[in-house]
């Protein structure tokens, strides 16, 4: 029996047994869960969420599910929440879950399959996101919240699972800086530019990545390469020659943390180091392809971190309206796969380094002037 079907077997079982019992009333809330198994893009934009409920609710205790990978950030606590390990991978995580206490109510962003985890979690009260999805996902379901009608960031969706009005927005120090094992920083001032992605389809083109650099370096950055482990080569790809110094899969999250928390400047696809680069308050230019800047943008919550967004909006083959399997009228954005649906990244191709040095100086006279104004 693989992984995936141990994890399975131990979630069902609980789950019908959990909910065979009488459930009591949610309230008083002391205990709080929010179950999902998203990226690490997904996992950080569910801070506002985070943040709303610590704001409702003061002294519960708040847990958060995450892949182990991501736990670390999470070791100061930030909100006062605990980051618990959750991999479908890995059923001894599921059944160390099992064993929590039981809680007065969880939250499942995304997808709605997490549902039997939280009643298996013996949640008392158990809120999702609405939609066409299969009967077998919210049979445990207790409360259903529509997405929004209108385009909005995707964390700010997902805090409205939680009533009441939005959370106090984030500001610089909210998520105190995780500890991190000591390794070699780069001289300040410098500049991280980070070239992985989840799909070569969030891929910029390595030429444009070395242009970048060196008209970065000759501004008098230190400029210094980036990439999750299994990105060495692509990293490569943009740097054949090695010029600048490459931190691509040397570092863990935490590690990344302290990286970009020093960091002047952080360039960035759509991915999951662009939302990283919120909580630091990194000066963050991030480039879209398959993404949406809407969903993936700053939204309310994250509105005064430094960020800016470059894309080429309206691009003709980000065309699909879907967001967890849930169709939404507003939104536009692609994930098709890499190959077979899509060959090559044209709506990354399209963005041009002049676009990407303008935003970039946009971003840093912003700073400037507010520092000044300050």
């Amino acid at each position: 029996m693989g992984e995936r079907s141990r994890t399975r077997a131990l979630v069902v079982s609980r789950a019908i047994a959990a909910r065979l019992r009488p459930k009591a009333p949610p309230a008083p809330v002391r205990r709080v869960l929010v179950a999902h198994n998203l990226l690490l893009g997904d996992t950080l934009m569910l801070t506002p969420l985070l943040a709303k409920l610590r704001e409702q609710h003061q002294y519960a205790a708040i847990t958060l599910l995450a892949a182990p990978p991501f736990v670390p950030l999470y070791g100061k606590n930030p909100y006062g929440v605990q980051a618990l390990p959750f991999s479908p991978h890995r059923s001894e995580t599921t059944r160390a879950l099992l064993d929590e206490e039981p809680f007065d109510v969880a939250y499942v962003p995304g997808d709605n399959r997490y549902t039997w985890l939280a009643a298996a979690m013996r949640a008392r009260h158990i809120v999702v996101h609405s939609g066409p999805r299969p009967l077998t996902q919210e049979w445990f379901a207790d409360e259903k919240h529509p997405y929004s009608a209108t385009p909005a960031a995707w964390g700010d969706m997902v805090s409205g699972l939680a009533e009441g009005g939005a959370p106090s927005p984030y500001a610089r120090g909210d998520w105190p800086a995780p500890d991190a094992t000591e390794f070699e920083l780069p001289r300040a001032p410098y500049v991280v530019l980070h070239v992985g992605a989840s799909t070569p389809l969030k891929f910029w083109m390595p030429d444009r990545w070395l242009a970048l650099a060196i008209e970065l370096q000759s501004r008098g950055y230190d400029v210094v390469w980036s990439g999750g482990r299994g990105e060495e080569a692509f990293t490569r790809e943009c740097d054949p020659q090695g010029r600048f110094r490459s931190y691509a899969g040397k570092l863990d999250l935490a590690q990344m943390w302290r990286l970009l928390e020093r960091a002047a400047l952080l360039v960035v696809p759509d991915t999951g180091i662009s939302h990283l680069g919120r909580a630091t308050w990194t000066p963050t230019v991030t480039l879209f392809g398959p993404g949406s800047a809407v969903l993936a943008g700053p939204g309310t919550f994250w509105r005064d971190t430094p960020w800016r967004s470059v894309t080429v909006d309206p691009f003709p083959c980000r065309d699909q309206q879907m967001l967890f399997g849930r169709p939404i009228e507003w939104v536009r954005r692609c994930a098709r796969n890499f190959p077979n649906e899509c060959p090559e990244p044209k709506c990354m191709q399209a963005i041009t380094l002049d676009a990407v040095v303008q935003s970039i100086d946009a971003l840093l006279e912003g700073q400037r002037v507010g520092n000044l104004e300050r």
